[in-house]
């Protein structure tokens, strides 16, 4: 049965078939997958009053393997989110969440594989408690438990795919990250070297040529605007270069 949330529960069910006698065993019967069947019997709908045990045996387990697939269309909406989170907002969570899907699906494909056999064999060897009518039936629960089966491995794979969407998803948020760094630093690359060498102190007294620009009446403001140019050039390289464009662009989105 589908838990609210996240996952499922898991209960064991026990059918004792006989002639004209069926009897269920159940862990938790508060969690109850049969409540439509009673209704079915108490409302006189369908062939179930009809009908021997055998089909009352095939709708028991037919409302079970019903149940299914409404933690299919859960799982079906987590894997969405999922992928969505993984491109958009990828982050240590997402990685978590990814693992922990794969965990649930496994041991979702573990509780109904058994199934196939179940089904497989009380249609090749249900004897005389199983009408050949009502083994059509069951072939019915095959099938389905076979769909069940075919949507999880589908699941597992896109799960597994997940991964791979998450750590090109992680690559490329670094890589925006390392740009962006690699352009503060190239920017302030030349801005260092002019500023360290005129930081150099050199005594203008003793050589003329030991900075003479520290006389200067504007030396002060030049140095600040050949600064400013520099930096002025280069965001304008990089625009043109179109680095902030991609950016904005994948912002925006």
């Amino acid at each position: 049965m589908p838990k609210k949330g996240h996952g499922f529960w898991i209960e064991q069910v026990s059918f004792i078939l006989g002639k004209n006698y069926l009897v269920t065993i159940q862990e938790e019967p508060w969690r109850d997958p049969f409540e439509p069947v009673r209704q079915r019997l108490h409302q006189n709908i369908g062939f179930i009053r009809h009908l021997g045990s055998d089909y009352l045996c095939y709708s028991l387990t037919d409302a079970i393997i019903d149940n299914f697939f409404p933690v299919l269309e859960i799982y079906g909406d987590r894997l969405e989110d999922l992928e969505e989170e993984a491109i958009s907002h990828p982050n240590y969570r997402t990685l978590a969440k990814i693992y922990q899907m794969r965990r649930e699906l496994l041991a979702f494909r573990r509780v109904i594989w058994p199934q196939r056999e179940i089904f497989n064999t009380l249609i090749r060897d249900g004897d005389n408690y199983i009408s050949p009518n009502v083994r059509n039936y069951f072939r019915d629960c095959y099938d389905h438990t076979i769909q069940i089966i075919d949507v999880i491995e589908t699941y597992r794979e896109l799960a597994s795919g997940l991964t791979d969407v998450y750590l090109s998803a992680m690559g490329h948020k670094m890589n925006e990250i390392m740009k962006f760094l690699t352009i503060i630093s190239t920017i302030f690359i030349p801005l260092t070297f002019i500023a360290g060498i005129y930081g150099m102190n050199f005594n203008t007294e003793k050589s003329p040529y030991n900075m003479p620009e520290l006389n200067w009446r504007w030396g002060y403001v030049a140095c600040l605007s050949v600064m400013v140019i520099i930096t002025i050039f280069q965001l304008y390289f990089f625009w043109q270069k179109g680095w902030f464009k991609k950016s904005l662009l994948e912002k925006n989105k």
